[in-house]
């Protein structure tokens, strides 16, 4: 009996020793696979998460700015419009703010909260609610980064593994700093500095206390709490903030009255862009930008000087905006003649009425010519001794068009071509005193199509033999043509429209004397500063330098120079030109817009009145202005000569730029190849004092006449000598 419970009590003992085993062993195996379904769990969260190094580099996208050449912030291009601002220059007021709404356990925690975040799990276990609030100030950045909004268990535990990973790269201070610049402050912008500047149109440094409440209250839902639309609610938002700040002890008791106390002032946004706006050139450079870096311009931060001086592009647009609407009312007037508002009445309102009865409907009239008759302009100024554009305008409203008409529009420059094929005269040895006459000439084949044109001058005249100069001055059609068949053929004058910096095509056919194919506005306006600037060709650039983010230069402008004329040539043709501009065409820029500089310029009007320039320049600017209808076929109206409606855009500005800059009146400077000659106008030989007629020109010493007038001999005529002097 003994015996038998012993062998009992032995089993009882070793069944107890083999089953422990095996629980702990279960144990284990329990723990262990919970360890791996973690581990590929982790896995499996973290496989699309950035690495280690990539947060260690951390780069926000930045907006681009585009700086004046007199130092103003013109433009910024960016799709998150965001600059970035060191912690120790961010208020501490704005930073407390932020601090008290957002997490103010922040510098207690190492990324997450853990009784936070168990209060909301159970939150939203229980009620399934998704609203915010367990997430810390750097589980948002890490959102903010490199994460998607959206609502899910999945992305909030990727969020809490990236903000582990944030907490481990970099400092307290460090992420508090990337929050600052990175997340969304006001609606439309990120970054404090950002939302500072586009609330309160003032620098971060100089915000309040009750502005830095009402950025740092807008951080979570800034459509939401955006003053615009919702003042009371942001209002609401702010005391809210203003309230944490008390019970954290951020601000006393004090502070808080009077910030509570405070009404939100937030700058008055126009709907329309300013009147003063630089929209064409700065998509010119965007453009350009564009071209060579792609979408980084949006996203890195570049700072882009530029050649554009914000006071010649008020002056421009001060000059355009005060003449147009004249302009614009004289083409009004024109198309309410039955002939012109024949063109632009749509066929579908001819069904049921005449065209008379239609012109009766005054409103529908107005409204009809509203829309299809706009008045366009083209205005370019350079500096033709580095190419830099100093203004530019591409047409009457951005927002309307962007197309450029400065650097886009091909148009006929009518006259304002004269001054090539003169050159092309001149180049070739026909002085200022050379003759042609001033007679009816008729082309056959202008066209290579067997078109014959017998073109006339503006003001019908005729005469006998007229000088360069003086044809030039009048702008005589006549003396254009005669000098383009006879004297300089048409592709001798392509071949100099094309050194001067025209790309556009041009045919070699006579009706080139009188600018019948089309150029670019700012290729004209450049080939005139090549008489400014002693016969180099400067290409026009609208760029400087450009810095990255971190004030690296990564690119700077060098002036394309090229020498594309003789100096003696540029400098006849800057003469031929000041006669214009203060004796011709273009005389109405002194007597009427008092611009007395010494400048030469020249008007171009085409066919019908379609296309209107003038262009003009001094030594240190050219500036030129083109007006018409987008439409070719679309006049401007009756005697809308260049000198009409060109003019007093081009020569208002010149007046304005030279006061503004105070440039001083400077002569062009004549070149040593270049001397002063008696010429007898009947013989083109040197004037004898026996000459009666003798023109006081200057002339190229390689075209010097070498022989005297031997035609005029003998004893001086009893009538006087007629003396001309230029």
């Amino acid at each position: 009996m003994k015996r038998s419970r012993k062998k009992e009590t032995k089993k009882k003992k070793n069944l107890i020793s083999f089953t422990i085993p095996l629980f702990w062993k279960g144990i284990i195996v329990f723990f262990l696979v919970c360890l791996l379904i973690g581990l590929a769990g982790l896995y499996y969260l973290s496989r699309d998460l950035p690495s280690f190094e990539q947060l260690e580099n951390f780069t926000p996208e930045l907006a681009t700015k585009v700086y004046s050449v007199d130092g103003e912030l013109v433009e910024e291009f960016f799709t998150h419009r965001r600059f970035y601002t060191p912690l120790e220059n961010i208020p501490d007021t704005l930073v407390a703010a932020v601090l008290a709404i957002e997490d103010h356990h922040f510098y207690r925690h190492w990324g997450l909260s853990p009784l936070r975040f168990f209060l909301v799990s159970f939150r939203y276990l229980t009620t399934q609610s998704k609203a915010q609030g367990a997430s810390t100030l750097t589980q948002q950045l890490a959102r903010r980064l490199y994460l998607t909004p959206e609502k899910t268990v999945v992305r909030k535990f990727k969020e809490i593994i990236t903000a582990i990973q944030l907490e481990r790269a970099y400092t307290k201070d460090e992420i508090l700093e990337m929050y600052m610049n990175q997340m969304q402050f006001s609606y439309a912008t990120y970054g404090v500095e950002s939302a500072a500047q586009y609330l309160f149109d003032k620098s971060l440094k100089d915000v309040t206390l009750s502005e830095s409440a009402l950025l740092a209250g807008s951080v979570q839902l800034p459509a939401v709490y955006n003053p615009y639309r919702h003042y009371d609610r942001a209002k609401q938002r702010r005391n809210l903030v203003l309230r944490r700040m008390r019970e954290e002890n951020y601000i006393s008791p004090e502070l808080y009255q009077t910030a509570i106390n405070e009404e939100i002032n937030i700058v008055e946004r126009a709907e329309e862009p300013p009147i003063d706006d630089a929209s064409y050139f700065t998509e010119h450079v965007r453009r350009l930008l564009y071209d060579k870096y792609g979408y980084d311009i949006y996203e890195t931060g570049l700072k882009i000087y530029t050649t554009m001086d914000t006071r010649l592009q008020s002056a421009a647009n001060k000059a355009i905006r005060e003449h147009l609407p004249t302009l614009q009312a004289r083409v009004n007037r024109s198309f309410r003649r039955k002939s012109n508002f024949s063109y632009i009445c749509p066929p579908s309102l001819l069904k049921n009425r005449t065209l008379e009865q239609i012109l009766q409907d005054e409103a529908l009239v107005d409204s009809l010519i509203a829309e299809k008759c706009r008045v366009q302009v083209a205005f370019v100024a350079l500096d033709p001794r580095n190419g830099h554009i100093l203004a530019m305008v591409g047409g009457r409203n951005f927002e309307e068009s962007e197309f450029n008409r400065a650097t886009q529009a091909v148009r006929q420059p009518g006259s304002c071509f004269k001054p090539i094929l003169y050159t092309t005269a001149v180049d070739n040895g026909f002085m200022p005193f050379y003759t042609k006459l001033n007679q009816p000439v008729t082309v056959e084949d202008m066209d290579g199509q067997g078109t014959r044109w017998t073109p006339q001058n503006y003001d019908r005249s005729v005469g006998g033999e007229t000088t360069l100069r003086e044809g030039l001055r009048r702008s005589l059609n006549l003396i254009s043509v005669r000098l383009i068949k006879d004297d300089v053929p048409p592709r001798s004058v392509i071949e100099y429209a094309h050194n001067l910096g025209i790309s556009t095509p041009l045919e070699a056919v006579d009706a080139l004397a009188l600018g019948s194919l089309g150029v670019k506005p700012i290729e004209l306006v450049s080939a005139f500063g090549v008489f400014a600037n002693k016969g180099v060709l400067v290409e026009p650039e609208s760029i400087l330098k450009i810095e990255d983010r971190y004030g690296n230069v990564i690119e700077s402008s060098t002036p394309s120079n090229k020498g594309v004329l003789r100096e003696e040539t540029a400098y006849i043709m800057a003469d031929l030109m000041k006669t214009v501009a203060s004796a011709g065409t273009g005389a109405t820029s002194r007597s009427v817009y008092k611009f007395y500089h010494p400048a030469g310029g020249k008007t171009g009007t085409t066919n019908d009145y379609t296309d209107a320039w003038y262009i003009s320049f001094i030594p240190q600017l050219v500036a030129g202005v083109w007006v018409g209808l987008d439409d070719p076929a679309m006049s401007l109206g009756e005697r809308q000569t260049g000198a009409v409606a060109a003019l007093p855009i081009t020569a208002s500005f010149m007046k304005t730029a030279v006061d503004t800059l105070k440039i001083p009146p400077q002569d062009f400077e004549r070149p040593q190849g270049v001397v002063n000659v008696e010429i007898c106008l009947d013989t083109q030989k040197l004037a004898s004092e026996y000459c009666p007629n003798v023109v006081e020109e200057i002339c190229d010493v390689r075209y010097l006449p070498q022989e005297t007038c031997n035609v005029h001999t003998g004893e001086r005529m009893s009538s006087p000598q007629r003396r001309i002097r230029y």
